[in-house]
């Protein structure tokens, strides 16, 4: 129902887009600038790809953040580096801004962190061909970051950047956000409240292609206890089912019985059982001690929750809920949630946005833009924002194999999107 809403939505929008607009004599002159400045581009890729910035790198996100202030710097925009508390384990935003009236207010959205943390296999940027480099972290979301530098910064040596409102917001943690979220995430959202538009530079879903809606994301943590005996009473009276039956019984029947709403997905990512267990919440790393012929006293399992509005997160966890206090004999089991994104609702103010875009992409003769199905990505900074801001993502890089060691990027498309990014930014700046 939402796929097809979302894509009614734009189909309304888009008919009533009135004629194509052609390039003006300063967009030429924006489009010429990145031109020139493109190999230079790349050049600023391949160096904060080179730094390591996992989540709980600290050290790396704030160098990597040093690198685009300075850059930011030489554009005349206020920078600031926002620093999180010690406890929370994150290393800061950073935050640049340019002030000023003219047409729409915009928010643009990035991060400076990746998921590859020191102990993770990390290689430094390499060509693979002509086109494509492996960039651990480039294609997500250095790449974008890049172009919303760049866009930015062609549209500075042009002189349009005169009397508006721009505000970047590049957090250092949105792989994953520190907590409590309204501490992580309390500058993001006031920027927004200053804004009429966020525009989210995450990974590119396709260079015709954007994202109007995103699903949120909630994490869930069960706790299972079962009564410790000899494996030869197991199922009796006195000893029960024990902890790892009543985890397989619980999460079978998530699946048999929460599955099926469309745009909601759950998955259990970690499971440890035994007679004991140890597990670290801030590394996602455990170890048990169990034997074969002893009940097992203990079981956990972590894992994520999707879903496309807040009405829908709340019914699969009232139904998480029912089915964890239904337990086997001899066991007791409990439930909790955590949350980490909002959703991102499809709305006409984001279609409009895609209407605006798609026009940009055909006057620059890239082709239509069109919405990309949201129960086929996962959730970004922007969705924090979307309450208050007309919003659209998915602006960033191509490449291919996020969050693995053999993650690329496709140089050939940073010119167009840059080009796409600025122009945008300019008919949006001077509505």
């Amino acid at each position: 129902m939402v796929r097809k809403a979302v894509l009614l939505l734009f189909t309304l929008v888009l008919s009533a887009s009135g004629y194509s607009q052609k390039l003006s004599g300063k967009e030429k002159k924006i489009v010429a600038t990145i031109e020139k400045n493109n190999d230079e581009a790349i050049s600023f890729l391949k160096k904060v790809v080179n730094i390591n910035s996992g989540t709980l790198n600290a050290e790396g996100v704030q160098e990597v953040g040093t690198v685009f202030k300075d850059a930011f710097d030489a554009i005349n925009f206020q920078t600031q580096w926002i620093d999180m508390p010690p406890e929370m384990g994150r290393a800061g935003h950073l935050f640049a801004e340019t002030k000023g009236e003219n047409g729409k207010k915009l928010l643009l959205i990035g991060h400076l962190d990746t998921v590859f943390e020191k102990d993770s296999p990390f290689q430094e940027f390499k060509m693979v061909n002509d086109s494509i480099a492996h960039a651990p972290g480039g294609n997500d979301m250095k790449g974008g970051d890049v172009i919303v530098l760049y866009a930015l910064k062609a549209l500075h040596e042009n002189g349009l950047l005169k009397n508006a409102q721009i505000i970047v917001a590049f957090t250092g943690d949105e792989e994953s956000t520190g907590k409590p979220l309204d501490i992580s995430r309390k500058e993001l959202i006031e920027a927004a409240k200053r804004s009429d538009v966020a525009l989210g530079f995450e990974t590119s879903t396709g260079f015709n292609y954007a994202t109007v809606a995103r699903r949120g994301a909630s994490g869930w943590a069960l706790e299972v206890e079962g009564k410790r005996a000899h494996s030869s009473g197991v199922f009796s009276e006195r000893t029960g089912a024990g902890a790892i039956f009543e985890i397989s019984r619980i999460l079978h029947q998530f699946y048999t019985d929460v599955k099926g709403e469309e745009l909601l997905t759950f998955n259990p990512g970690t499971l440890l059982g035994g007679t004991f267990v140890n597990f670290d919440t801030s590394t996602s790393k455990g170890d048990v001690f169990g034997k074969g012929n002893v009940v097992a006293q203990k079981a956990i399992a972590r894992g994520g929750l999707r879903f496309i509005s807040e009405e829908q997160k709340e019914r699969a966890r009232n139904k998480m809920r029912e089915i964890v206090k239904n337990n086997l004999p001899k066991t007791s089991a409990a439930i909790s949630f955590t949350d980490s994104y909002p959703a991102m609702q499809p709305s006409e103010g984001n279609m409009n946005l895609l209407n605006t875009l798609n026009q940009v992409s055909l006057d620059l003769n890239q082709g239509e833009v069109l919405a990309y199905d949201p129960g086929r990505r996962g959730a970004a900074d922007v969705s924090f924002v979307a309450e208050y801001v007309d919003c659209l993502d998915g602006l960033g890089t191509m490449g291919s194999g996020a969050h693995t060691p053999e993650e690329t990027v496709n140089l050939n498309t940073i010119e167009a999107l840059t080009k796409r990014t600025a122009i945008l930014i300019y008919r949006l700046i001077n509505e």
